[in-house]
């Protein structure tokens, strides 16, 4: 599934008069095999070593989807170790690579994808979480844009997010079930709220709230959301499926999770900053 060497996968900021800046700065590097068609959407996948499940994730992504659909596919990481980069250039059309030594959180890696994205829609996704159906995914998020979309009047999505019927265990179903209707109705009431694992956003409400708060390690998810609803409109869409991994709820359980969820909720509403100091990869 990769591509030919277009101009050898240009990478900018990556060289300065003839030295690699890669391996002494702290600058972004930034590999472009950006389309000469503006996107109409830009997929952003934000991934820290997730070379386990990245190529199974990025293969439901393939070229023709992607053209049909007109989408750049964007990653962003956050300054992995292992081969989560080799294995993104492979089906990527914009790749960034968070080079400082410091931990990256997951909110600074979506936004450095939406800093080299060019769509008018803002597809954030995370690296475990794939679209139920991929067809229906993007045909539903390119009629956003549509005047005759019951989506239109909205300038943010949320999604129904839930686990793959081949994982799934009693548990599973009962907290999608509520956690998806406790997501849209909170929107109905105009809260604003999206669970992070797919947040679908137009690139004026994007730039206008300023986009994630960088500096959040958890809880930046439902600060964005809460922010851009006082903007604008934020919909539930429950014809917009996605699977993601049910790995975190397995290590540690759906109490632990819920508690530290709400911790940070709290303390993000309160004081403006996370309670959790690193959210810890589950790989």
């Amino acid at each position: 599934m990769s591509r030919p060497n277009e101009n050898i996968l240009q990478k900018a900021l990556v060289f300065k008069n003839g030295n690699d800046l890669s391996k002494r700065s702290v600058m972004p590097l930034i590999i472009d095999n950006a389309k000469t068609v503006k996107p109409l959407i830009s997929l952003i996948i934000p991934v820290y070593m997730e070379e386990k499940i990245l190529d199974q994730t990025l293969q439901i992504y393939t070229r023709s989807i992607l053209k049909k659909y007109n989408v750049e596919l964007i990653i962003s990481d956050g300054g992995s170790s292992d081969c989560t980069v080799e294995i993104a250039e492979k089906y990527a059309d914009k790749i960034t690579v968070h080079k400082e030594k410091r931990r990256q959180t997951i909110a600074e890696g979506r936004n450095k994808g939406a800093e080299i994205a060019n769509g008018d829609i803002l597809v954030f996704i995370n690296g475990d979480t794939v679209p139920k159906n991929i067809d229906l995914f993007f045909l539903k998020i390119s009629s956003w844009l549509n005047s005759d979309s019951k989506i239109t009047k909205f300038d943010a999505l949320a999604c129904t997010v839930t686990v793959h019927p081949d994982q799934k265990i009693f548990k599973d179903t009962l907290f999608y079930t509520i956690h998806n209707a406790y997501v849209q109705f909170l929107n109905s009431l105009g809260m604003g709220m999206g669970r992070g694992e797919c947040q679908i956003v137009k690139a004026g409400i994007f730039k206008k709230t300023g986009g994630y708060n960088s500096q959040l390690t958890a809880g930046e998810d439902f600060d964005f959301y809460s922010r851009i609803a006082k903007h604008g409109k934020i919909g539930f869409s429950r014809d917009i499926v996605v699977y993601e991994s049910p790995r975190r709820f397995r290590r540690y359980g759906y109490l632990r999770i819920i508690f530290s969820w709400l911790i940070n909720s709290i303390s993000v509403m309160m004081f403006n900053r996370s309670v959790s100091k690193e959210w810890e990869a589950v790989r």
